[in-house]
Protein backbone atom coordinates (compact mmCIF):
# COMPACT_ATOMS: atom_id res chain seq x y z
CA UNK A 1 0.00 0.00 0.00
CA UNK A 2 2.75 2.42 0.92
CA UNK A 3 5.22 1.62 -1.85
CA UNK A 4 3.99 4.57 -3.93
CA UNK A 5 3.81 6.99 -0.99
CA UNK A 6 6.65 9.47 -1.34
CA UNK A 7 5.38 12.60 0.41
CA UNK A 8 2.92 13.82 3.07
CA UNK A 9 0.57 14.85 0.26
CA UNK A 10 0.43 11.22 -0.86
CA UNK A 11 -0.55 10.19 2.67
CA UNK A 12 -3.33 12.79 2.72
CA UNK A 13 -4.63 11.55 -0.62
CA UNK A 14 -4.53 7.95 0.60
CA UNK A 15 -6.38 8.89 3.79
CA UNK A 16 -9.12 10.66 1.78
CA UNK A 17 -9.49 7.70 -0.55
CA UNK A 18 -9.77 5.26 2.35
CA UNK A 19 -12.31 7.50 4.13
CA UNK A 20 -14.46 7.46 1.00
CA UNK A 21 -14.20 3.67 0.83
CA UNK A 22 -15.23 3.34 4.49
CA UNK A 23 -18.22 5.66 3.98
CA UNK A 24 -19.31 3.67 0.91
CA UNK A 25 -18.93 0.36 2.77
CA UNK A 26 -20.96 1.61 5.75
CA UNK A 27 -23.73 2.85 3.44
CA UNK A 28 -23.77 -0.52 1.68
CA UNK A 29 -24.01 -2.28 5.06
CA UNK A 30 -27.04 -0.13 5.89
CA UNK A 31 -28.60 -1.11 2.55
CA UNK A 32 -27.89 -4.78 3.30
CA UNK A 33 -29.58 -4.44 6.69
CA UNK A 34 -32.66 -2.96 5.00
CA UNK A 35 -32.85 -5.66 2.33
CA UNK A 36 -32.39 -8.34 5.01
CA UNK A 37 -35.28 -6.87 6.99
CA UNK A 38 -37.59 -6.77 3.97
CA UNK A 39 -36.68 -10.39 3.13
CA UNK A 40 -37.64 -11.55 6.66
CA UNK A 41 -41.02 -10.05 7.60
CA UNK A 42 -42.75 -10.87 10.86
CA UNK A 43 -45.96 -12.89 10.92
CA UNK A 44 -49.15 -10.97 10.18
CA UNK A 45 -50.22 -11.08 13.83
CA UNK A 46 -46.84 -9.65 14.87
CA UNK A 47 -46.12 -12.37 17.43
CA UNK A 48 -42.54 -12.92 16.27
CA UNK A 49 -41.70 -9.28 15.54
CA UNK A 50 -38.27 -8.08 16.66
CA UNK A 51 -38.43 -5.62 19.57
CA UNK A 52 -36.45 -4.35 22.52
CA UNK A 53 -37.55 -5.65 25.93
CA UNK A 54 -36.95 -3.12 28.71
CA UNK A 55 -38.20 -2.31 32.20
CA UNK A 56 -41.01 -0.17 30.76
CA UNK A 57 -42.25 -2.91 28.43
CA UNK A 58 -41.64 -3.58 24.73
CA UNK A 59 -40.19 -0.97 22.39
CA UNK A 60 -40.30 -1.47 18.60
CA UNK A 61 -37.03 -1.33 16.69
CA UNK A 62 -38.37 1.35 14.31
CA UNK A 63 -41.18 3.90 14.17
CA UNK A 64 -44.87 3.55 13.45
CA UNK A 65 -45.64 2.52 9.87
CA UNK A 66 -42.37 0.69 9.19
CA UNK A 67 -42.36 -3.05 8.35
CA UNK A 68 -41.98 -5.50 11.22
CA UNK A 69 -39.07 -7.94 11.09
CA UNK A 70 -38.90 -11.55 12.23
CA UNK A 71 -36.96 -11.57 15.49
CA UNK A 72 -35.22 -14.87 14.69
CA UNK A 73 -33.69 -13.44 11.51
CA UNK A 74 -31.78 -10.71 13.33
CA UNK A 75 -29.10 -12.93 14.86
CA UNK A 76 -27.98 -14.25 11.46
CA UNK A 77 -27.20 -10.75 10.20
CA UNK A 78 -25.57 -9.85 13.50
CA UNK A 79 -23.27 -12.85 13.23
CA UNK A 80 -22.23 -11.93 9.70
CA UNK A 81 -21.37 -8.37 10.80
CA UNK A 82 -19.74 -9.35 14.09
CA UNK A 83 -22.48 -7.62 16.09
CA UNK A 84 -24.54 -8.66 19.09
CA UNK A 85 -28.20 -9.38 18.39
CA UNK A 86 -29.26 -6.13 20.08
CA UNK A 87 -26.77 -4.13 17.99
CA UNK A 88 -28.11 -5.81 14.84
CA UNK A 89 -31.66 -4.89 15.90
CA UNK A 90 -30.59 -1.27 16.18
CA UNK A 91 -28.94 -1.32 12.75
CA UNK A 92 -32.02 -2.87 11.11
CA UNK A 93 -34.37 -0.50 12.96
CA UNK A 94 -32.38 2.54 11.87
CA UNK A 95 -32.35 1.33 8.25
CA UNK A 96 -36.13 0.88 8.27
CA UNK A 97 -36.69 4.25 9.94
CA UNK A 98 -34.51 6.04 7.41
CA UNK A 99 -35.94 4.28 4.35
CA UNK A 100 -39.61 4.65 5.27
CA UNK A 101 -39.89 7.74 7.46
CA UNK A 102 -36.78 9.81 6.61
CA UNK A 103 -36.48 9.25 2.84
CA UNK A 104 -34.55 12.45 2.04
CA UNK A 105 -31.88 11.60 4.57
CA UNK A 106 -31.90 7.98 3.39
CA UNK A 107 -31.18 9.09 -0.17
CA UNK A 108 -28.16 11.13 0.90
CA UNK A 109 -26.78 8.36 3.11
CA UNK A 110 -27.15 5.59 0.54
CA UNK A 111 -25.53 7.86 -2.06
CA UNK A 112 -22.48 8.06 0.20
CA UNK A 113 -22.83 11.83 0.68
CA UNK A 114 -23.02 11.83 4.50
CA UNK A 115 -21.66 9.49 7.18
CA UNK A 116 -23.98 6.72 8.29
CA UNK A 117 -23.45 7.53 11.98
CA UNK A 118 -24.97 11.00 11.57
CA UNK A 119 -28.09 9.63 9.91
CA UNK A 120 -28.42 6.97 12.61
CA UNK A 121 -28.43 9.71 15.26
CA UNK A 122 -31.55 11.16 13.65
CA UNK A 123 -33.20 7.76 13.25
CA UNK A 124 -32.56 6.87 16.90
CA UNK A 125 -34.12 10.17 18.01
CA UNK A 126 -37.28 9.81 15.90
CA UNK A 127 -37.79 6.14 16.79
CA UNK A 128 -37.70 6.74 20.54
CA UNK A 129 -39.26 10.21 20.72
CA UNK A 130 -41.84 10.36 23.49
CA UNK A 131 -44.66 11.05 22.90
CA UNK A 132 -44.32 9.28 19.56
CA UNK A 133 -44.13 11.65 16.60
CA UNK A 134 -46.73 11.24 13.82
CA UNK A 135 -45.54 10.56 10.28
CA UNK A 136 -46.05 14.24 9.41
CA UNK A 137 -43.77 15.28 12.26
CA UNK A 138 -41.02 12.89 11.17
CA UNK A 139 -41.36 14.11 7.57
CA UNK A 140 -40.94 17.70 8.80
CA UNK A 141 -37.75 16.70 10.64
CA UNK A 142 -36.52 14.92 7.51
CA UNK A 143 -36.93 18.13 5.51
CA UNK A 144 -35.04 20.11 8.14
CA UNK A 145 -32.06 17.79 8.65
CA UNK A 146 -31.43 16.27 5.22
CA UNK A 147 -29.79 19.36 3.64
CA UNK A 148 -27.71 20.23 6.70
CA UNK A 149 -26.94 16.94 8.46
CA UNK A 150 -23.17 17.44 8.12
CA UNK A 151 -23.38 20.44 10.45
CA UNK A 152 -25.76 18.97 13.03
CA UNK A 153 -24.94 17.22 16.30
CA UNK A 154 -27.08 15.45 18.88
CA UNK A 155 -28.09 18.69 20.65
CA UNK A 156 -29.40 20.24 17.42
CA UNK A 157 -31.34 17.07 16.61
CA UNK A 158 -32.92 17.05 20.08
CA UNK A 159 -34.01 20.67 19.61
CA UNK A 160 -35.66 19.75 16.32
CA UNK A 161 -37.51 16.86 17.98
CA UNK A 162 -38.77 19.23 20.68
CA UNK A 163 -39.89 21.77 18.08
CA UNK A 164 -41.70 19.11 16.05
CA UNK A 165 -43.59 18.01 19.14
CA UNK A 166 -44.78 21.57 19.69
CA UNK A 167 -45.72 22.02 16.03
CA UNK A 168 -47.79 18.85 16.00
CA UNK A 169 -49.55 19.38 19.32
CA UNK A 170 -47.70 16.82 21.43
CA UNK A 171 -46.89 19.33 24.19
CA UNK A 172 -49.12 21.76 26.07
CA UNK A 173 -48.53 25.20 27.54
CA UNK A 174 -48.31 23.55 30.95
CA UNK A 175 -45.58 21.24 29.64
CA UNK A 176 -43.64 24.19 28.24
CA UNK A 177 -43.79 26.07 31.53
CA UNK A 178 -42.97 23.07 33.72
CA UNK A 179 -39.31 22.83 34.66
CA UNK A 180 -37.53 19.71 33.48
CA UNK A 181 -36.52 17.29 36.22
CA UNK A 182 -32.81 16.60 35.80
CA UNK A 183 -32.26 14.90 39.13
CA UNK A 184 -30.13 11.78 38.96
CA UNK A 185 -27.43 9.77 40.67
CA UNK A 186 -25.04 8.03 38.29
CA UNK A 187 -22.11 5.68 38.97
CA UNK A 188 -19.76 6.23 36.05
CA UNK A 189 -18.49 3.05 34.42
CA UNK A 190 -14.78 2.71 34.98
CA UNK A 191 -12.37 3.26 32.10
CA UNK A 192 -9.33 1.78 33.82
CA UNK A 193 -9.84 -1.80 35.07
CA UNK A 194 -7.06 -1.29 37.63
CA UNK A 195 -8.61 1.85 39.15
CA UNK A 196 -9.49 1.62 42.85
CA UNK A 197 -12.05 4.42 42.72
CA UNK A 198 -15.26 5.20 40.86
CA UNK A 199 -16.87 8.51 39.93
CA UNK A 200 -20.35 9.36 41.23
CA UNK A 201 -22.26 12.16 39.53
CA UNK A 202 -25.50 13.49 41.00
CA UNK A 203 -27.97 16.32 40.59
CA UNK A 204 -30.21 16.67 43.65
CA UNK A 205 -33.04 18.78 44.91
CA UNK A 206 -31.51 21.87 46.55
CA UNK A 207 -32.68 20.88 50.04
CA UNK A 208 -31.37 17.32 49.61
CA UNK A 209 -28.04 18.62 48.30
CA UNK A 210 -27.61 20.97 51.25
CA UNK A 211 -28.46 18.19 53.69
CA UNK A 212 -25.90 15.92 52.00
CA UNK A 213 -23.28 18.68 52.08
CA UNK A 214 -23.84 19.21 55.79
CA UNK A 215 -23.70 15.47 56.53
CA UNK A 216 -20.48 14.98 54.51
CA UNK A 217 -18.85 18.02 56.12
CA UNK A 218 -19.78 16.79 59.60
CA UNK A 219 -18.46 13.31 58.80
CA UNK A 220 -15.17 14.72 57.49
CA UNK A 221 -14.77 16.84 60.62
CA UNK A 222 -15.49 13.83 62.81
CA UNK A 223 -12.84 11.79 61.04
CA UNK A 224 -10.29 14.56 61.55
CA UNK A 225 -11.17 14.79 65.25
CA UNK A 226 -10.69 11.02 65.51
CA UNK A 227 -7.14 11.34 64.21
CA UNK A 228 -7.56 10.78 60.46
CA UNK A 229 -4.76 12.70 58.71
CA UNK A 230 -6.04 12.32 55.16
CA UNK A 231 -6.78 15.39 53.03
CA UNK A 232 -10.17 17.09 53.25
CA UNK A 233 -11.27 15.61 49.90
CA UNK A 234 -10.36 12.10 50.99
CA UNK A 235 -12.12 12.55 54.36
CA UNK A 236 -15.24 13.78 52.55
CA UNK A 237 -15.15 10.64 50.39
CA UNK A 238 -14.74 8.45 53.47
CA UNK A 239 -17.65 10.26 55.13
CA UNK A 240 -19.85 9.66 52.09
CA UNK A 241 -18.99 5.97 52.22
CA UNK A 242 -19.99 5.89 55.89
CA UNK A 243 -23.32 7.50 54.96
CA UNK A 244 -23.88 4.68 52.50
CA UNK A 245 -23.43 2.11 55.28
CA UNK A 246 -25.40 3.86 58.02
CA UNK A 247 -29.05 4.84 58.15
CA UNK A 248 -29.39 8.32 59.64
CA UNK A 249 -32.85 9.14 58.35
CA UNK A 250 -36.33 7.63 58.43
CA UNK A 251 -36.37 4.02 57.24
CA UNK A 252 -38.73 4.27 54.28
CA UNK A 253 -39.15 0.49 54.13
CA UNK A 254 -40.68 0.47 57.59
CA UNK A 255 -37.86 -1.48 59.23
CA UNK A 256 -37.20 -0.14 62.69
CA UNK A 257 -40.32 2.06 62.76
CA UNK A 258 -41.62 2.76 66.30
CA UNK A 259 -44.31 0.57 67.73
CA UNK A 260 -47.19 1.96 69.74
CA UNK A 261 -46.08 3.35 73.06
CA UNK A 262 -42.38 3.25 72.25
CA UNK A 263 -40.35 6.38 72.89
CA UNK A 264 -37.90 7.86 70.40
CA UNK A 265 -34.99 6.56 72.49
CA UNK A 266 -36.19 2.95 72.20
CA UNK A 267 -36.66 2.97 68.43
CA UNK A 268 -34.39 0.37 66.86
CA UNK A 269 -32.85 1.58 63.63
CA UNK A 270 -31.01 -0.28 60.95
CA UNK A 271 -27.35 0.54 61.42
CA UNK A 272 -25.88 -1.05 58.32
CA UNK A 273 -26.80 -2.27 54.90
CA UNK A 274 -25.27 -5.21 53.12
CA UNK A 275 -23.87 -4.83 49.63
CA UNK A 276 -23.06 -8.09 47.88
CA UNK A 277 -19.74 -8.00 46.03
CA UNK A 278 -18.77 -11.17 44.19
CA UNK A 279 -14.98 -11.33 44.39
CA UNK A 280 -12.74 -13.93 42.78
CA UNK A 281 -9.08 -14.40 43.71
CA UNK A 282 -6.63 -17.08 42.63
CA UNK A 283 -5.34 -19.21 45.52
CA UNK A 284 -2.04 -21.08 45.41
CA UNK A 285 -0.66 -23.74 47.75
CA UNK A 286 2.87 -22.85 48.82
CA UNK A 287 5.67 -25.43 49.52
CA UNK A 288 4.97 -25.15 53.25
CA UNK A 289 1.30 -26.02 52.48
CA UNK A 290 0.11 -22.50 53.36
CA UNK A 291 -2.32 -20.78 50.98
CA UNK A 292 -1.49 -17.50 49.28
CA UNK A 293 -3.71 -15.30 47.13
CA UNK A 294 -2.94 -13.27 44.04
CA UNK A 295 -2.55 -9.51 44.46
CA UNK A 296 -5.42 -8.80 42.07
CA UNK A 297 -8.81 -10.41 41.64
CA UNK A 298 -12.04 -9.81 39.80
CA UNK A 299 -15.07 -7.87 41.04
CA UNK A 300 -17.75 -9.81 39.23
CA UNK A 301 -20.54 -7.24 39.68
CA UNK A 302 -18.85 -4.70 37.42
CA UNK A 303 -16.39 -6.88 35.50
CA UNK A 304 -13.32 -5.05 36.82
CA UNK A 305 -10.08 -5.92 38.58
CA UNK A 306 -9.65 -5.22 42.28
CA UNK A 307 -6.68 -5.27 44.66
CA UNK A 308 -6.50 -7.80 47.47
CA UNK A 309 -5.25 -5.03 49.77
CA UNK A 310 -8.42 -3.04 49.15
CA UNK A 311 -10.57 -6.02 50.12
CA UNK A 312 -8.54 -6.40 53.32
CA UNK A 313 -9.31 -2.77 54.19
CA UNK A 314 -13.03 -3.40 53.64
CA UNK A 315 -12.93 -6.47 55.87
CA UNK A 316 -11.11 -4.56 58.61
CA UNK A 317 -13.60 -1.68 58.54
CA UNK A 318 -16.48 -1.55 60.99
CA UNK A 319 -20.06 -2.27 59.96
CA UNK A 320 -18.93 -4.61 57.17
CA UNK A 321 -20.71 -7.92 56.80
CA UNK A 322 -18.56 -10.60 55.21
CA UNK A 323 -20.12 -13.63 53.56
CA UNK A 324 -17.80 -16.28 52.07
CA UNK A 325 -19.28 -18.75 49.60
CA UNK A 326 -17.78 -22.18 49.02
CA UNK A 327 -15.06 -22.29 46.41
CA UNK A 328 -16.31 -23.64 43.08
CA UNK A 329 -13.73 -25.54 41.04
CA UNK A 330 -14.38 -24.62 37.40
CA UNK A 331 -12.45 -27.68 36.21
CA UNK A 332 -14.50 -30.18 38.20
CA UNK A 333 -17.26 -32.18 36.55
CA UNK A 334 -20.54 -31.90 38.46
CA UNK A 335 -23.75 -33.74 37.67
CA UNK A 336 -27.27 -34.43 38.88
CA UNK A 337 -29.90 -36.86 37.68
CA UNK A 338 -32.55 -34.14 37.84
CA UNK A 339 -33.51 -31.78 35.01
CA UNK A 340 -32.86 -28.70 37.15
CA UNK A 341 -29.18 -28.19 38.02
CA UNK A 342 -28.22 -27.92 41.66
CA UNK A 343 -27.30 -24.49 43.03
CA UNK A 344 -23.62 -25.43 43.01
CA UNK A 345 -23.76 -26.72 39.43
CA UNK A 346 -25.65 -23.61 38.29
CA UNK A 347 -23.09 -21.33 39.91
CA UNK A 348 -20.19 -23.30 38.41
CA UNK A 349 -21.61 -22.90 34.89
CA UNK A 350 -22.31 -19.19 35.42
CA UNK A 351 -18.75 -18.61 36.62
CA UNK A 352 -17.29 -20.62 33.75
CA UNK A 353 -19.25 -18.88 30.98
CA UNK A 354 -19.34 -15.33 32.44
CA UNK A 355 -21.84 -14.19 29.77
CA UNK A 356 -24.50 -15.61 27.46
CA UNK A 357 -22.60 -17.97 25.16
CA UNK A 358 -24.32 -16.89 21.92
CA UNK A 359 -21.91 -15.24 19.45
CA UNK A 360 -21.08 -11.66 20.45
CA UNK A 361 -23.64 -11.54 23.29
CA UNK A 362 -22.38 -9.84 26.46
CA UNK A 363 -25.32 -10.29 28.83
CA UNK A 364 -23.92 -11.38 32.24
CA UNK A 365 -24.41 -15.07 33.00
CA UNK A 366 -26.18 -14.32 36.30
CA UNK A 367 -29.04 -12.85 34.26
CA UNK A 368 -29.19 -15.85 31.90
CA UNK A 369 -30.95 -19.21 31.82
CA UNK A 370 -28.83 -22.33 32.36
CA UNK A 371 -29.75 -24.50 29.39
CA UNK A 372 -28.88 -28.01 28.21
CA UNK A 373 -26.69 -28.08 25.08
CA UNK A 374 -28.16 -31.47 24.13
CA UNK A 375 -31.83 -31.33 25.23
CA UNK A 376 -32.81 -33.27 28.35
CA UNK A 377 -35.21 -36.15 27.58
CA UNK A 378 -37.86 -36.22 30.31
CA UNK A 379 -39.12 -39.64 29.19
CA UNK A 380 -35.76 -41.44 29.07
CA UNK A 381 -35.73 -42.72 32.66
CA UNK A 382 -39.32 -43.95 32.55
CA UNK A 383 -38.69 -45.82 29.33
CA UNK A 384 -35.40 -47.29 30.53
CA UNK A 385 -33.25 -45.42 28.01
CA UNK A 386 -29.96 -43.63 28.74
CA UNK A 387 -30.30 -39.88 29.14
CA UNK A 388 -29.07 -38.19 25.90
CA UNK A 389 -28.89 -34.74 27.50
CA UNK A 390 -27.66 -35.19 31.06
CA UNK A 391 -27.53 -32.32 33.55
CA UNK A 392 -23.76 -32.11 33.79
CA UNK A 393 -21.14 -29.38 33.65
CA UNK A 394 -20.18 -30.28 30.08
CA UNK A 395 -23.79 -30.26 28.83
CA UNK A 396 -24.90 -26.96 30.37
CA UNK A 397 -24.46 -23.39 29.13
CA UNK A 398 -25.78 -19.94 30.00
CA UNK A 399 -28.11 -18.34 27.44
CA UNK A 400 -30.04 -15.10 27.78
CA UNK A 401 -33.77 -15.54 27.31
CA UNK A 402 -33.80 -14.30 23.70
CA UNK A 403 -30.99 -16.59 22.56
CA UNK A 404 -32.45 -19.47 24.57
CA UNK A 405 -35.63 -19.10 22.50
CA UNK A 406 -33.56 -18.79 19.33
CA UNK A 407 -31.80 -22.11 20.07
CA UNK A 408 -35.10 -23.82 20.91
CA UNK A 409 -37.30 -22.58 18.07
CA UNK A 410 -34.99 -22.07 15.07
CA UNK A 411 -32.42 -23.92 13.00
CA UNK A 412 -29.43 -22.53 14.91
CA UNK A 413 -27.40 -25.56 16.03
CA UNK A 414 -25.21 -25.69 19.15
CA UNK A 415 -22.46 -28.17 20.03
CA UNK A 416 -19.91 -28.27 22.85
CA UNK A 417 -16.83 -30.22 21.75
CA UNK A 418 -14.93 -29.34 24.96
CA UNK A 419 -16.13 -28.19 28.36
CA UNK A 420 -16.69 -24.41 28.17
CA UNK A 421 -16.25 -24.22 24.39
CA UNK A 422 -19.34 -23.84 22.20
CA UNK A 423 -19.70 -24.04 18.44
CA UNK A 424 -22.72 -22.53 16.69
CA UNK A 425 -23.94 -23.12 13.16
CA UNK A 426 -26.50 -20.68 11.77
CA UNK A 427 -29.37 -21.58 9.44
CA UNK A 428 -27.32 -20.12 6.55
CA UNK A 429 -24.17 -22.06 7.42
CA UNK A 430 -22.18 -19.48 9.35
CA UNK A 431 -20.01 -21.04 12.07
CA UNK A 432 -18.82 -19.45 15.30
CA UNK A 433 -16.82 -20.64 18.29
CA UNK A 434 -17.63 -19.07 21.65
CA UNK A 435 -15.68 -19.46 24.90
CA UNK A 436 -14.89 -17.29 27.93
CA UNK A 437 -12.47 -15.26 25.80
CA UNK A 438 -15.08 -14.17 23.24
CA UNK A 439 -16.35 -15.07 19.77
CA UNK A 440 -14.33 -16.49 16.88
CA UNK A 441 -15.81 -16.43 13.37
CA UNK A 442 -14.85 -19.83 11.97
CA UNK A 443 -15.95 -18.84 8.45
CA UNK A 444 -14.06 -15.53 8.32
CA UNK A 445 -11.37 -15.28 5.61
CA UNK A 446 -7.79 -15.03 6.89
CA UNK A 447 -6.42 -11.52 7.33
CA UNK A 448 -3.94 -10.40 4.66
CA UNK A 449 -0.29 -10.33 5.72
Amino acid sequence: MFESVTSPSDLVALARANAALVRRAEADTLLIAYEWAIAHPAAEDGRDAAAFHCALGIEPISGDGTPEVNEYAVAELGGALGLSTDAAKKLIGHALELAHRLPRLWARVTAGEVPVWRARLVAEATIHAYPALPAEGVAWIDGQVAPFIEKMGRAAIDRLIERAMKLYGLTTAEDDDAPSDNRHVTLVSERDPFATTMQVHAELDIADALDLEQAVAAGAAGLKAAGCDESLDVRRCLALGELARHQTALDLAGVGSPSEGASDETVERTTARRVDLHLHFTANVEPDESISFGATGQLENRQRLILLEQVRRWVAASHTEIRILPVVDLNASLATERYEPTDRLRRQVQLRDETCIFPHCTRPSRRCDVDHVIPFDHDAAGEGRPQPGPTTTQNLATLCRGHHRLKTHTAWHLESPVNGVFEWTSPHGQRFRRDRHGTTDLAAPPLPH
